[in-house]
Parts: C-alpha cells; structure tokens; sequence
C-alpha cells in the first residue's frame, strides 16, 4: 500500500513531534503493509505557512536516514486553499506549494467548516495551471459531505478525492463514516490515506480500512483506492479512467 497523505516530518506542523516520533510512525505504517509515504506537513495554513522547500527536503532527509528504505518516504504538502492561491497556481513550481512525489498532483484541503464559493473556481484554475487536484477528506468539509450532488459535479471536471482511512473504519464517528460510505458507493473516491499524525493520536495504518472496503465493496476497489491510484501519483500519470 501507499500512504499519500501522512504528517510525518518532524517538529513541522501538528503530526510528529520530533525525529523519534517521525522514525516510529514510519515503522508502524510499514508494519502494516505500507510501502511508502508522502511526508504532507500542512502548507499555507495560518499556523503553518511553510514554504522553505528546502528546510522541507533537509527534514526529508534526516527522516530517510532514520527510517532506511522501509517504507520509501516522498516529499509533498497538505496545501490549505484560499483565494489568494490562484495567481500562486500559475507558477512551476506552484509558490509555497509543493506537490505530491514531485509529480502533477496536488493535495488540497478546503476549510472544514464555512461556505467556500470559490472552491470550484480554484480548483479549475489548478487544472488550466496543469496540475492534477486531489481533494483531501471531502467527508470531513460539511458543505460537500452534506452535498455529495455538488461533489459529484467537482469529480467529473477531473477533480480527485482523498479520503481517511479512519473515517472507512469508524474511529471519527457515525457520521462521517456514512458520508465516506457513501462516496465510495458513488464512486466519488480515489485514494484513502492514512492522515497520521502521531504514534497514539491519529497514527499510521491502512490496512484496517483496505480490509472494510474489500468486505463491503470488493478488493479491486480496496486495491485500486490504496495501490493502484496511489502509485499513478508517484509515477505522475493520469489514474486509469480519469480525464486528464
């Protein structure tokens, strides 16, 4: 399996506290069959701005020297949208934003709560831009778990989504576990991550939520969301049946 969407790089954000930390969650996602991690350390939050690329690649580093090659570990970013964003978009490498594995893609997160009018606009111009959109943890933003019509509309424009594996098992509650179900159901969903960010609180792991959705959907979907697609993004291909 292949976690796009981990708060593994240390002393950053709110994910691993310090390097031990950082080293122990990758051992425990590779125990649990995981083969490699984008480190995505939020970016252009108001807390956490972090748009040094090269402090980002230097704690990459001293992460790799920790772990080994076991799981393999990426850099990339949990990139918070605003409207101010746009003009940044149109540059390559986008300012202050750093894609997934060095790829096309971008993980984006929309605020969780308040109406974002301009969340399709931004991410059109994400496209236009040529970049390939994943939108992470739709099931958690109430204006698209409450609308899943509005989120099916996004997705046929070639929009990805992300959605957190302890949503599928249950851990964040009833209902955003229904909201999940039912993206998976409509084939609203491209990848699950784990979103880790500790050892005990929020911690590494997919195969939990792999299992749940091959009993309830079938293991070519369990595979498809937590192989297949993951690793089109590390290869920077379009995922199979998906525009663009």
């Amino acid at each position: 399996m292949i976690d796009l969407h981990a708060h593994v790089l240390p002393g950053i954000d709110d994910g691993a506290r310090d390097l031990e930390e950082a080293a122990e969650m990758c051992r425990l996602a590779a125990e649990d069959g995981c083969e490699a991690i984008v480190a995505t350390p939020h970016q252009r939050h108001f807390r956490w701005w972090n748009g040094d690329s090269a402090d980002l690649a230097d704690r990459l580093e001293e992460l790799r020297a920790a772990v080994g090659d076991r799981p393999r570990l990426f850099t990339g970013a949990e990139i918070r949208l605003g409207p101010e964003i746009i003009d940044d978009l149109l540059t390559d490498p986008p300012h202050d934003a750093t894609p997934l594995a060095g790829s096309r893609y971008l993980l984006l997160e929309a605020r969780r709560n308040g109406h974002m009018v301009e969340l399709e606009e931004i991410l059109h111009e994400a496209q236009v831009a040529g970049w390939r959109p994943i939108l992470a943890h739709p099931e958690m933003i109430g204006e698209l778990a409450d609308d899943l019509e509005r989120l099916a509309k996004i997705c046929e424009t070639g929009v990805l989504t992300q959605v957190t594996a302890m949503s599928v098992t249950g851990e964040f509650g009833p209902r955003v576990r229904r909201s999940c179900e039912a993206m998976i159901e409509r084939g609203l969903v491209h990848f699950v991550a784990s979103d880790a960010h500790g050892v005990d609180w929020r911690p590494p792991g997919l195969a939990a939520a792999c299992r749940e959705i091959a009993a309830r959907w079938g293991q070519e979907v369990a595979r498809r969301l937590t192989q297949d697609n993951p690793l089109a993004v590390l290869e920077n291909r379009a995922l199979a049946g998906v525009e663009r």
